[in-house]
This record gives C-alpha cells, structure tokens and sequence, in this order.
C-alpha cells in the first residue's frame, strides 16, 4: 500500500501569487509533485521544462530526481531579470551619484 505525503507548491508572479497543496506518493519527484499540483493551469506561461526549483529556499539540482517528504514547500523561481550582483552595483552607482549631487 502506498504512503503519501502532503506539500505545498509556490509559484509567484509580481501580480499574482499561488500555494497549492498537493498529496503525492511518497518518493515522488519535486517535478512529479509540481506536475500533480495544476499550477500550470494557473499559470499557462510557466515552462516547468525551463523553471528551477527549490525546496525552503534551497535550490534543486535535480528535480526529476529529488523526492519530497511531508511539509516540504517546492518553489518554482522564475528567471533573473539582471544578476544581482548587477543590481548591487548599479544601486551603489545610484546612491554615490545621489550623495554627490546632494
């Protein structure tokens, strides 16, 4: 017989934010967990095939091969739009020009 865990699936847009709380099989994938829990119809533009993953804020290697266990919270991140040490510096550069002027 099999066992099942519960967990929850995070995705989350600037506008529009989801937790969905799924029961997979124990030993389920973080991808199989992510499938199962619909968000791709919540979010049609979501490529599951191109997003990274993470458990708690810990990035997946292997979502195809990692498993979840009870509680675990899966979150889908999306893209960086510039790296952040770019964004670091470029508000460095901001506040330095801002003192200058000031």
């Amino acid at each position: 017989m099999a066992e099942w865990v519960e967990v929850e699936v995070a995705y989350a847009l600037p506008h529009k934010q989801r937790i969905l709380s799924v029961k997979v099989e124990e030993g389920s994938s973080l991808l199989d967990a992510v499938r199962a829990s619909g968000i791709e119809g919540e979010f049609p533009e979501l490529d599951l095939t191109q997003a990274k993953f993470g458990i708690f804020g810990k990035a997946s290697r292997a979502p195809e091969k990692d498993t979840v266990r009870q509680g675990d919270r899966i979150e889908i991140y999306r893209p960086l739009l510039i790296d952040p040490k770019q964004a670091r510096a470029n508000r460095a550069a901001k506040a330095a020009a801002k003192s200058d002027n000031g």
